[in-house]
């Protein structure tokens, strides 16, 4: 319990400061960084695939069908995710990318409505309306969709349903998807140098040093987040999974300058709000689920 606590909680850190990592490279486009950020996350896993020596089953997992279908969408959505994320730092949203991870897991709740065909409590219908009152008054206040917040909340809980429906070692899944788009990098790489507007080497060198962690910068909270979803009860990873879009939400407000209206804070409220009463919900179900095991004395397999 204590080693799945300690990789949750560095997970969601590393996730919540990461605009700070991004926003070094605001000189950069959007889709140049996310190259970046493909190919050397891709050779960072495949490292860690060396260390483990488990290309055998990295082979044997190219061979399924089956598996690599759903992989090929999983790594286009966190593709738009991971470009939409660092677009925003990048271009003074970062308010928005919080409200969008505030969003995810209610988004969650929505997908398992219509996909996998669960059927809420009425504490779980109530967190969506409050939700859905808070992106409601985000509307009005902007004059339109906040766009960056739906997208974000939309791509991450559309590719954790894709990944729900396909259980794969999260190595062995990262290392496939980072293949998957890996060609596409190179290949914009390639127009990058023949256009010659690529901006990566001409940054510092200390800048471009920084740029080369962006693999282990991607790659290592996926996998602290693996081995804590591993050890953890669900009830207790959904109330540490706030610290990271908490940390945004601080870091927006008081060292990127962003300001944050009435009305956006009114619906933070609701939608915190929404967020007490669906986790509120989560911990009775579960806790009603483990009285009669506890009672019959007996143990899960």
């Amino acid at each position: 319990m204590k080693v799945g606590l300690f990789n949750a909680i560095l997970a969601y850190v590393i996730w919540g400061l990461l605009p700070l990592y991004w926003k070094e490279f605001d000189s950069m486009p959007a889709g140049e960084i996310l190259s970046h950020r493909m190919i050397w996350s891709f050779l960072f896993v495949a490292g860690l695939l060396s260390l483990q020596r488990r290309w055998k089953d990295f082979a044997g997992l190219l061979k399924n069908r089956k598996a690599l279908l759903p992989l090929v969408a999983s790594s286009l959505l966190i593709s738009v995710n991971w470009l939409l994320f660092i677009w925003a730092v990048n271009n003074g949203h970062v308010v928005e990318t919080s409200l969008g991870y505030y969003l995810t897991p209610l988004i969650n709740v929505a997908l398992a409505i219509f996909f996998l065909r669960e059927k809420p409590s009425g504490a779980q219908w109530l967190a969506i309306a409050l939700a859905g009152a808070g992106v409601v008054l985000v509307t009005i206040d902007y004059g339109s969709l906040p766009w960056v917040s739906l997208t974000l909340a939309l791509s991450f809980g559309l590719y954790g349903l894709v990944k729900k429906r396909v259980k794969i070692d999260s190595s062995l899944g990262l290392m496939t998807e980072t293949a998957i788009v890996v060609p596409a990098a190179l290949v914009y790489w390639g127009y990058l140098g023949a256009s010659g507007s690529a901006t990566a080497w001409t940054l510092p060198l200390s800048s471009l040093a920084l740029l080369l962690f962006a693999g282990a910068a991607t790659a290592l909270p996926l996998l602290l987040f693996a081995k804590a979803a591993a050890k953890l009860p669900l009830s207790m990873l959904g109330f540490i999974q706030y610290i990271g879009p908490t940390l945004t939400l601080i870091l927006s407000v008081t060292v990127f300058q962003e300001t944050v209206s009435q009305v956006t804070m009114i619906s933070f409220t609701l939608i915190w709000a929404a967020l007490i009463v669906y986790a509120t919900a989560t911990i009775r179900e579960a806790r009603a689920q483990s009285t009669p095991l506890k009672a019959s004395g007996g143990t899960s397999a």
